[in-house]
């Protein structure tokens, strides 16, 4: 351990004052935490200086992401998120309120409503993709391509570990996880 880094004088600082402490998952959980942080901060920011916010970024990725005609019902939305139905309606309406979707009835006479990508909001979801997922590109630059693909697949790991045994379901945007 490197008496100069941060998390390691965490670590040292534990074993100085109680001994025998249990201090080795301090160098990947804290630096996970931190780097969370980090990286959600900064996405915010992309975001905001784009005029956007996750929410809407989620609810127009989804529909993106969903192929041609980039339409689903609230009910599609609600499962592909696991939001809840009053989350998905109150973003559709903001989002509809923007411009970016539209929302029509089912003509099959159930109450179902499909929403729709607009122009716009397909437009917004591309530029912000591009945004995000190029400065998280450029965010994991100081690592060679190696080391990123060495990195990926340990998380992958103990995600793939982790998760069930602490009873969590899959993630289901940035932030949120399904239980």
């Amino acid at each position: 351990m490197d008496d100069n880094d941060p998390v390691d004088a965490i670590a040292l600082a534990w074993l100085r004052e109680r001994p025998g402490t249990p201090v080795d998952g301090i160098g990947v959980v804290t630096r996970i935490w931190h780097l969370a942080k980090a990286f959600g901060d900064d996405r915010r920011r992309v975001l905001v200086a784009e005029g956007a916010d996750a929410a809407t970024l989620d609810l127009l990725s989804v529909l993106r992401r969903s192929g041609p005609p980039y339409e689903l019902t609230t009910r599609e939305l609600k499962e592909r998120t696991m939001l809840t139905a009053g989350a998905i309606s109150q973003r559709v309406a903001r989002a509809e309120g923007e411009g970016l979707v539209t929302r029509t009835t089912l003509d099959d006479g159930s109450r179902g409503v499909v929403v729709a990508l607009t122009p716009a909001g397909h437009a917004l979801v591309e530029r912000l993709v591009d945004q995000v997922l190029g400065r998280e590109l450029d965010l994991l630059s100081g690592l060679t391509a190696e080391q990123q693909a060495t990195l990926t697949e340990l998380l992958r790991i103990l995600h793939q570990d982790l998760m069930p045994r602490l009873g969590l379901g899959k993630i289901i945007q940035v932030g949120g996880i399904a239980r």
